[in-house]
């Protein structure tokens, strides 16, 4: 006991010295201006157009919780978690020195600049899970042992750069490796020995390997290996010698000479079909054009028979349609080919291709700023949606497949999933399933009918809450991008038999040309961009609130029109405008005793208790709507409230 009471004074200080360095590991790892500090020395090394990132400044964080005006920077839990300088028009070396201070890097992507020089040193950056360094000029060889500290690696893209010498053997060594994209270069040697069972795809293509694909590779697409003369085994149709070598010979000569005379013959064949069920149609086209067109034809033919059918001569359109196939779709080399067909993303989803969509009756859905959309019935009796985006042609084929793979990999009862999409350079064609109910701004604000009433407040909150749910979801599921959605209104908002809702038109502020979704995405219409020139994290959670208040009241708001003014339509004492200010604007004004008279949608009914759950909605609505992106909640906190919502004071939650 005396020996224990000797020891506890000693006890004391040591207690406090822990509790000293947790204090200031604690303020360490929130620390603000070290981040800055290290940003700034790192911008400075940098050179080209979009070096100057004037939204970088001194004596600023650049991360308030998840939220950053710092352009370029993705910030989680109150650190920079990735830098995403994209097309800026960097030049010269990347000096990645300075971003050692940054503890809770993980992401970095500098694809589409001009930089130069030798690949960086990011073996100094061992916690980074991505890094995206394609379509630059990097080049020279990589030292093998550059990637063996990066233990957290999941993505490496170097594709399309100039680099050159053996593929580091380091990398077979990761093993939560994914991906790994080294496609175009100038690669010599073998391909190391890839055994991580965690490894989706490697993608060689394009350079100057040679001899055996290590066998684990061997299931991958043979896309990933093509334009490497040197390289054997599957999946390559080339067997490899006995020394591990592609075996070279005449018969490559004559199977080339058999796939050329039977391409030849089927060529002859389509074209005398062809000319056989066009012999009654008047020549408005020449041979030529006629066989030329390809996937364009097809994908205009849709149109055309959509059109046709949306004015009412649906059996003749699709007749139409179905004789005027192109025969030079299916018919070119395998990198054609692959350009000129749907690429499913779901499992287990019927295959059809674009003739099959000739053949059904197709009509026109709707028409908007990123193209059109058409409903098609296929012959197994399943319905379709094809929309059709014109204003995509800005993103390369590798990172357009790339983030359809993301978002075929979405999973969740209110996001409507992709079923397959067409890439091509001038546009892209989206194929989802066809739900019935239609958009919530047509039962909002359109025609019903007699067989569908309006909107009761159960319904309309179990929406809200849907919405919420599939939004967060999105949050959870891309913490990359910077606008999960991008596009939340309430015509992007589907309805199925049960009133769930749906979201489409989702996460594609990556893939579309960065001037259309300035001026259409609804993202770009929130308050910070008249601010800082550009979306946050918490535009979505702005458009979500307007979508709110836009249910609730049945007002179509005014943010979403070029000129600013308030649709017709809607129910009851929401129908029409009161107000040239924005829908938020507008409610804000009126004091909430006044809501249930001036605010709230006559169709929406409901008792005294529920209105009081209307009230809180709306309130949680005009916080989504709040103009300083700081005092705007989290999304997560904004499904917590709006779950908390009842159908009424005494009645149980919406599902």
């Amino acid at each position: 006991m005396a020996g224990q009471a000797a020891l506890r004074p000693r006890s004391i200080p040591i207690l406090h010295l822990l509790f000293l360095l947790l204090t200031t590991c604690a303020v360490s790892i929130s620390s603000g201006p070290d981040e800055s500090a290290a940003l700034l020395r790192f911008r400075s090394t940098l050179s080209g157009s979009g070096a100057a990132l004037p939204t970088w400044v001194p004596n600023a964080a650049p991360c308030n919780v998840n939220d950053t005006t710092w352009e370029g920077i993705i910030c989680f839990n109150g650190r920079v978690w990735g830098i995403q300088l994209e097309d800026k028009g960097l030049t010269g070396g990347l000096n990645l020195g300075a971003l050692v201070e940054l503890r809770g890097l993980r992401t970095l992507s500098f694809m589409r600049n001009d930089l130069q020089g030798p690949v960086p040193d990011i073996g100094t950056l061992g916690a980074l899970k991505a890094v995206y360094l394609s379509n630059n000029r990097f080049s020279g060889e990589i030292a093998d042992g550059s990637f063996r500290r990066m233990r957290s690696l999941k993505k490496l893209f170097l594709s399309h750069n100039q680099l050159s010498g053996p593929i580091p053997t380091s990398l077979a060594g990761l093993g939560k490796l994914l991906e790994v994209r080294l496609d175009h270069n100038g690669f010599s040697g073998r391909i190391p020995d890839f055994r991580q069972p965690t490894l989706e795809i490697v993608d060689v293509a394009f350079n100057k390997l040679e001899g055996a694909i290590p066998e684990r590779l061997g299931k991958m697409d043979s896309s990933f290996f093509q334009g490497n003369d040197g390289l054997c085994g599957a999946p390559l149709k080339v067997a490899c010698d006995d020394h591990g070598k592609a075996k070279k010979g005449l018969s490559g000569w004559l199977i080339a000479l058999i796939i050329l005379a039977s391409v030849l013959a089927l060529l002859i064949l389509i074209f005398f079909l062809v000319a056989k069920r066009r012999r009654q149609e008047a020549p408005s086209r020449s041979p030529s054009e006629r066989t030329s067109s390809g996937v364009d034809e097809e994908v205009d033919n849709l149109e055309r028979g959509a059109a046709e059918h949306h004015r009412g001569s649906s059996g003749s359109s699709a007749s139409s349609a179905g004789s005027k196939k192109a025969t030079a779709g299916g018919k070119k080399s395998a990198k054609e080919s692959e350009h000129g067909r749907l690429a499913f993303v779901q499992e287990g989803r019927e295959r059809f291709e674009l003739h099959d969509l000739l053949r059904a009756s197709a009509e026109v859905l709707g028409s908007g700023n990123f193209g059109a959309s058409y409903k098609a019935v296929l012959s197994a009796g399943t319905t379709i949606v094809v929309k059709r985006f014109k204003e995509m042609n800005g993103v390369g084929r590798e990172d357009f497949n790339e983030h359809m793979r993301r978002l075929g990999r979405l999973s969740h009862p209110n996001v409507l999933p992709l079923v397959a999409y067409l890439y091509k350079k001038e546009e892209k064609l989206l194929v989802t399933d066809f739900v019935a109910n239609g958009s919530l701004a047509h039962m909002l604000h359109g025609n019903r009918g007699s067989t569908l009433p309006p909107l009761d407040w159960p319904t309309r909150l179990k929406i809200v809450k849907g919405v919420a749910r599939g939004l967060a979801y999105l949050y959870d599921e891309l913490p990359v991008l910077s606008l999960p959605h991008g596009h939340l209104k309430s015509s992007n908002v589907l309805l199925d038999e049960t009133f769930e809702p749906l979201l489409i038109d989702y996460a594609l502020a990556p893939v579309m040309n960065a001037t259309t979704a300035s001026q259409v995405m609804v993202a770009y219409k929130s308050p910070e961009v008249a601010q800082f020139g550009r979306p946050s994290k918490k535009s979505d959670v702005w458009s979500l609130g307007i979508l709110v208040l836009e249910i609730l009241t049945g007002r179509f708001p005014a943010d979403y029109l070029h000129k600013g003014k308030v649709g017709s339509g809607g129910g009851g004492g929401g129908g029409g405008s009161g107000s040239g200010n924005d829908l938020a604007k507008w409610v804000g004004s009126i004091v909430p005793e006044e809501w249930s008279s001036e605010v709230l949608d006559g169709d929406i009914k409901g008792d005294e208790s529920s209105k009081q759950e209307m009230h809180k909605l709306m309130m949680v609505g005009l916080e989504c709507c709040e103009e300083e992106v700081e005092k705007r909640p989290e999304m997560r906190d904004v499904l917590k409230k709006i779950d908390r919502i009842k159908d009424s004071v005494d009645g149980g939650g919406s599902s």
